[in-house]
């Protein structure tokens, strides 16, 4: 059985709390799961605990964080009503709940600006690059998103930009802030973080993650120095590796599906 989390009273952490969503972009359910057992990601041990597996709305990118800026993070992989932990207000939804903070406005970015918070985008992959009517989309909901070559998929390190690019912006604010970080390195191409790799590959995107373990430290400690911090860690989607003949993504395959998620309060 699928290991059931608490349910979290959004309503008591929604204005008490920075929040950040942390997508680490592609990352396989499976692939998490076992470089945690095998203890090769010990700095996301220490936070997590356990992945959840969930399941994730979207089988790419875009459809998947329109879901989740819409309230639709991935779904508890078991039967049930699963309440939301964010919600807009509108007629009729079933996944509404007593602990569900209800948000008005088009997107959660939207509701949680409304409540005083502001939003901040960092990100990694091409839907967030900001270099295309596209790539503006998502990035244009909030009130601050940054982009460079040195946050996206092409290089070694963006990680480690990405956080500093955290850093100089949560420093110059002093009210609430809601962090989205896209976090790119998991995706292709991810080659160049396991040594004589000749390709990307099913190993070398877990290398990728063990990259970002080694810097997750980094990370909390710059979301957590405000205050308390409630921090949404998850997946948006996983990708293949030849997986029943299939390469990447935007398949309805059961690792494109899966997703590790987990929730911090700090």
């Amino acid at each position: 059985m699928p290991e059931v989390r608490e349910v979290r009273d959004m309503n008591a952490i929604v204005g008490t709390h920075d929040l950040a969503l942390i997508t680490l972009d592609t990352l396989r359910y499976d692939v998490a799961v076992e470089e945690l057992a095998a203890g090769r990601t010990p700095n996301l041990t220490a936070l997590v605990g356990t992945w959840e597996l969930r399941h994730s709305p979207g089988t790419f990118t875009y459809a998947a964080h329109t879901a989740f800026f819409a309230g639709f993070l991935p779904t508890p992989a078991h039967p049930g009503r699963h309440s939301r932990l964010f919600a807009l207000r509108f007629e009729g939804s079933e996944t509404t709940g007593g602990t569900t903070a209800v948000l008005d406005g088009a997107t959660i970015v939207d509701g949680l600006a409304a409540r005083g918070y502001h939003t901040l985008c960092v990100g990694g992959v091409g839907f967030f690059n900001q270099q295309n009517p596209l790539g503006r989309v998502l990035p244009s909901l909030f009130a601050e998103a940054h982009w460079s070559r040195e946050t996206g998929v092409t290089d070694p390190h963006s990680f480690e930009h990405q956080i500093r690019v955290i850093d100089r912006a949560l420093a110059k604010q002093r009210g609430r802030v809601f962090t989205f970080l896209n976090v790119s390195a998991l995706h292709q191409p991810n080659h160049f973080y396991l040594e004589n790799a000749q390709g990307d590959t099913r190993a070398s995107h877990a290398a990728a993650l063990r990259y970002v373990d080694r810097h997750i430290p980094a990370l909390l400690e710059v979301l957590g120095r405000r205050g308390p911090l409630f921090a949404i860690i998850c997946s948006d989607h996983g990708t293949l590796y030849g997986d029943d003949g299939f390469t990447g993504h935007r398949v309805a395959h059961p690792n494109v599906l899966n997703v590790p998620y987990a929730e911090v309060v700090r």
